[in-house]
């Protein structure tokens, strides 16, 4: 199981529209730094990458192939590492908000489970428009707070930070 970071946009609706970053190895990064930085939009990032990578070469005609090789290697492995701390800092610039930390196997079960948590009422509430009056609607009140969890209540899953 992977853990994905779940950020939320500032404004209304941000349930509708928050993104779900894998932390951990991205292995097209890796491959190919630059483009993976331009996909997603990380323009600082592409332009710090792309000025070491000149360094880098410049540093290569005096010093050997073999030690720009290396530190190509190395820049690589960097921005495949650390991608997604990269673009969740982007994102923390432009003013999301970290709701918290969801293990999952791939980023579909890593929606829904962020989805539930949040609740089913909570999406739809933003969407209604408020012109429009609504009916009242009736929930039934639980008399002890329940939480979601596994089946066994043994093992927990992290939740909001």
């Amino acid at each position: 199981m992977a853990s994905f970071v779940v950020m939320e946009p500032p404004g209304r609706a941000a349930e509708e529209r928050a993104v779900i970053v894998r932390d951990g190895f991205h292995i097209l990064a890796f491959l190919l730094p630059a483009i993976w930085l331009l996909v997603h939009r990380l323009w600082l990032e592409t332009l710090a990458v792309l000025l070491a990578g000149f360094v880098i070469g410049l540093l290569g005609a005096w010093w050997g192939s073999g030690t720009a090789s290396l530190a190509s290697l190395m820049l690589a492995l960097f921005v495949g590492l650390e991608g997604s701390a990269l673009r969740l800092a982007a994102l923390r610039r432009r003013g999301w908000r970290e709701w918290g930390v969801v293990e999952a196997g791939d980023a579909r079960d890593a929606e829904i489970r962020y989805l539930a948590d949040i609740g089913p009422g909570h999406v739809a509430r933003d969407t209604v428009s408020d012109a429009v009056p609504q009916p009242p609607v009736m929930t039934a009140q639980r008399a002890t707070p329940t939480r979601s969890g596994p089946a066994l209540g043994m093992l927990g899953y992290p939740g909001r930070n």
